[in-house]
């Protein structure tokens, strides 16, 4: 029995050589399907900062618009009180040219 053990047969060295390529498989397998849980980890998390970076940029598309709206809104503010200004300047003319023409009659 003790010389059995030393030496195997044929078929017994295959199914060795068997065995131990299943066990590496096996222990490959585990690898590969932790690593693969861990990416799919990855690409959840990446999803989610996808979605929020898309949320950030959204609301800065509507502050910009908001800001160049406002900014818009002022310039025509500015445009109207340089209207008045003008207008204001004009009245005063004619009422000199009014006071003028009645100092000479």
């Amino acid at each position: 029995m003790w010389g059995k053990n030393l030496f195997m047969t044929e078929s017994e060295k295959t199914l060795a050589t068997f065995q131990t390529r299943m066990r590496d498989l096996i222990r490959r397998f585990q690898e590969l399907k932790k690593e693969n849980e861990e990416l799919y980890v990855m690409v959840d998390k990446n999803e989610q900062d996808i979605k929020l970076l898309q949320a950030k940029v959204s609301q800065s598309e509507r502050d910009y618009q908001s800001l160049k709206m406002a900014k818009m809104i002022e310039i025509s503010d500015g445009d109207l009180q340089g209207a008045k200004d003008r207008l204001a300047r004009l009245i005063r003319d004619v009422n000199k040219c009014i006071a003028i023409l009645s100092d000479e009659k």
